[in-house]
């Protein structure tokens, strides 16, 4: 089998999330019709991880394998394109090792959460809207604490078939922007639901509702119900998955 990567971006308001469903349309499903009718095999396509209803991807990562090596990936990528509907692109196809993982081979992970704080009905599948008064400072304090820990349970959608819930987190940090906030986030991994539970807990502290440190004992209770409530899906978007490519001969 010759296995080829596919990156891809997409806008995810009217699908239910990533992964393949029996009543509703997802990214994977669009994705494997797409190849399946330009190269008229039945393809399987296997994503970096699963994104749910309603996030957006600016760069995501998909495998699939075939017997034969295809020709003219540039052409393959046009054609593709032609098929998708207009909120799913591909920017490339490329081969890699036969044993090189879209899931497993990722080395970091990245998501943005967009916030606005001024009403704009043209953010409104795009960013959140949150017009309260805000802490950044000490968001950002929260934010750091995220460091001193690796068993993010407490972030964690409830009856996964997770082996474990250790994440390392690189980066979390909020940025200001023009008329909100943007929360830029990096680890190796992460749990179901974990950027949209930490961001509306560092969202609950901004507004006053838990001093700084009591992110300490959240994550320490391992319980997700410590945590604050899951922030709308509309502004959450996986940023960049990062690998160590390897040398095709």
């Amino acid at each position: 089998m010759i296995r080829y990567f596919i990156q891809l971006s997409f806008e995810g308001t009217h699908y239910h999330g990533w992964q393949v469903q029996n009543n509703a349309n997802s990214i994977q499903a669009e994705l494997q019709k797409a190849l399946s009718t330009i190269l008229r095999l039945p393809i399987e396509v296997t994503g970096a991880g699963r994104t749910d209803k309603g996030v957006h991807a600016k760069q995501m990562f998909a495998h699939f394998d075939v017997d034969n090596a295809l020709d003219d990936l540039e052409k393959l990528v046009f054609k593709v394109n032609g098929v998708l509907p207009q909120d799913i692109a591909v920017q490339s196809i490329f081969e890699v090792p036969a044993d090189f993982h879209a899931r497993f081979t990722a080395t970091a992970r990245s998501y943005e959460y967009h916030l606005h704080q001024t009403k704009n009905p043209f953010k409104q599948q795009h960013s959140y809207y949150f017009n309260r008064e805000l802490s950044v400072d000490k968001m950002n304090q929260a934010a750091q604490l995220l460091f001193d820990y690796t068993d993010f349970s407490a972030f964690s959608k409830s009856n996964t078939q997770t082996i474990t819930n250790d994440c390392i987190i690189y980066n979390a940090v909020w940025e200001i922007t023009e008329d909100g906030l943007v929360f830029h986030i990096s680890a190796n991994r992460f749990l179901r639901n974990m950027v949209r539970a930490i961001v509306g807990t560092l969202l609950e502290i901004g507004v006053g509702k838990y001093p700084v440190d009591a992110i300490h004992s959240i994550i320490q209770s391992k319980d997700r119900s410590e945590a604050g409530t899951s922030v709308p899906a509309c502004g959450l978007y996986l940023n960049r998955v990062e690998y160590s490519f390897p040398t095709i001969n």
